[in-house]
């Protein structure tokens, strides 16, 4: 069965994105950010999600992935998608810049998509999202390019198509990004290229067989 990791960097949303990964009929399950690659091998997940957080990425002690997993995933070409501080962590350890933002940005704003790629398909040209963050990109490293932005925002997603790798500062899990399924299932479905093949149902009948009914 094909599956989705999702990697956990202290978001309170990382659970909701589990949760629309398996209303879009694939398996998702969450793992911790210091994950060790033998276990990501273990797991091989047809995708992995870096959910969002509330550090900073270039504060001591901040959730960081371990020093080979981008390695790891160029050489298994498994597509990964940062969200808000995991856009921010792909950058910051390939070697990009992430600044403190001259103000904090919470609520809804207006997207603006400057290249409808794989990640935008279907996706309208300005789009209605959620925003949740205080720090943003600066500088990018080579490779990378401006897929959106808002109008404080400058780099609100971005994609490295070589390296399968694609952010977004907005936060597509919840309810207020209009089209937020959309781009996760753009990236689980297109991307990543995983197949439906999991149901609620067959989960529950698993956990009756193993540790019987529960009322």
């Amino acid at each position: 069965m094909d599956k989705i990791c999702v990697i956990d960097m202290g978001s309170q949303y990382t659970h909701l994105i589990a949760r629309r990964i398996r209303e879009l009929g694939v398996y998702s399950e969450i793992l911790p950010y210091d994950v060790s690659i033998g276990e990501l091998k273990r797991f091989d997940p047809k995708g992995i999600i870096l959910s969002g957080g509330p550090s900073s990425v270039y504060e001591e002690d901040s959730p960081q992935l371990t020093k080979s997993f981008f390695n790891f995933v160029k050489e298994e070409k498994i597509p990964v998608l940062g969200v808000c501080y995991g856009l921010h962590l792909i950058i910051h350890q390939l070697g990009g810049i992430i600044k403190p933002f001259n103000q904090k940005e919470y609520g809804k704003t207006e997207l603006e998509i400057l290249k409808p790629k794989r990640l935008f398909e279907s996706l309208d040209k300005k789009e209605t999202v959620w925003m949740s963050h205080g720090d943003q990109v600066e500088s990018m490293p080579d490779g990378f390019e401006v897929l959106a932005r808002t109008i404080t925002c400058p780099i609100a997603a971005y994609a490295n198509e070589s390296l399968n790798l694609f952010g977004v500062q907005f936060h597509p899990e919840v309810i207020h990004t209009q089209k937020g399924i959309t781009v996760l299932k753009n990236f689980v479905l297109n991307i990543a290229k995983a197949k439906k093949e999991w149901k609620l149902e067959n989960w529950i009948e698993i956990r009756d067989y193993c540790f019987g009914k529960t009322k």
